[in-house]
């Protein structure tokens, strides 16, 4: 029975990982490159601007970086809690952002569950957390 539980958490970080990595992080950690070296307008900026957000550059930034870099490290299983809280946090915001404007939250309460999954769970014994024996409690 370990053996599938072990499999199926597997299968969730990696793919839930790299798909917030690679379809949402990664558009956004472009955005930030085309911000700062060509001076280029990102629109998500103004997304978090209209959420209230006092800094909404260093925000946008900062869901940038949880949503690539957390969704990497989700899915190797390094750190797996703290990703999974920078995840959680960022999903949260998301999900209220979707449910003042057009109520299509799906996807981010879809990631936020998976994050509050391994932020309150293990990631199981073949993510790098396992292997180096970090144990965050």
């Amino acid at each position: 029975m370990a053996y599938r539980s072990d499999l199926g958490l597997l299968l969730v970080r990696v793919c839930a990982g790299g798909m917030l990595a690679a379809f949402h992080g990664w558009a956004k950690v472009k955005s930030v490159y085309a911000l700062l070296l060509h001076d280029q307008e990102w629109r998500f900026v103004q997304t978090v601007a209209g959420l209230g957000f006092p800094f909404p550059t260093l925000f946008a930034t900062a869901a940038a970086i949880a949503e690539f870099f957390g969704g990497l490290l989700l899915a190797v299983g390094l750190l797996t809690r703290w990703a999974a809280g920078l995840i959680a946090i960022t999903m949260l915001v998301a999900v209220y952002r979707h449910l003042t404007t057009d109520w299509r939250f799906e996807l981010a309460a879809l990631y936020l569950v998976i994050a509050l999954l391994f932020l309150l769970g293990d990631p199981g014994r073949w993510a790098l957390d396992a292997r180096l024996r970090l144990r965050w409690r």
